[in-house]
């Protein structure tokens, strides 16, 4: 306990870490996330804490000071989109990392319009989540690079607009929403 205190005093003093919370419903999953951020990037994250449930994310964002909150898309009973919105609401300068383990097009337009500032896949390589919780945290949007790629193929059965279409391939490129708004007017 006195340890943890003083690990949050050297935090608020001006420790360089960023501050990340796990919210996954799969708590192997989320534990190996957390240590494998903690044992390669300790000296860049912080994993603060984790939970296996939707209705305790936005609380765990407080309870923790998080910069970023990794949250799983598809948690029942409410959804991972519903936890973005949550978060987002109560503490919109906390940067949201998407995880998922599809590339579902419409998934991840949905949870980019809930407020995450990235969506990544759970089997991406582990660098590519360090550089997508980098991303968000600096408050510029990604999307892994096989979100990337779907955006490239064409599909007859597409049910995402041009425009979605569009606004997803912005997103890829690193552009803000502001920047996003300004190119499409």
């Amino acid at each position: 306990r006195v340890a943890a205190t003083s690990a949050a005093m050297s935090a608020k003093a001006g420790d360089p870490k960023i501050v990340v919370v796990i919210v996954d419903d799969h708590e192997l999953f989320a534990q190996g996330l957390a240590m494998l951020l903690t044992r390669e990037w300790g000296e860049l994250f912080s994993v603060a804490g984790q939970t296996t449930y939707v209705e305790e994310a936005a609380d765990l964002v407080a309870r923790c000071h998080a910069d970023v909150a990794i949250i799983d898309l598809s948690m029942p009973p409410l959804g991972g989109v519903a936890a973005i919105r949550h978060v987002k609401a109560r503490h919109p300068r906390t940067g949201i990392l998407a995880l998922s383990g599809t590339d579902d097009l419409g998934l991840a337009e949905e949870a980019l319009r809930a407020g995450a500032g990235g969506y990544v896949l759970k089997d991406s390589p582990a660098e590519e989540i360090v550089e997508a919780i980098h991303a968000v945290m600096a408050g510029r949007q990604y999307l892994s690079a096989s979100i990337v790629a779907a955006l490239r193929r064409p599909s007859g059965d597409d049910t995402l607009t041009p425009r979605e279409r569009d606004v997803l391939a912005l997103i890829a490129e690193g552009l803000s929403s502001k920047d996003i708004g300004e190119r499409l007017a």
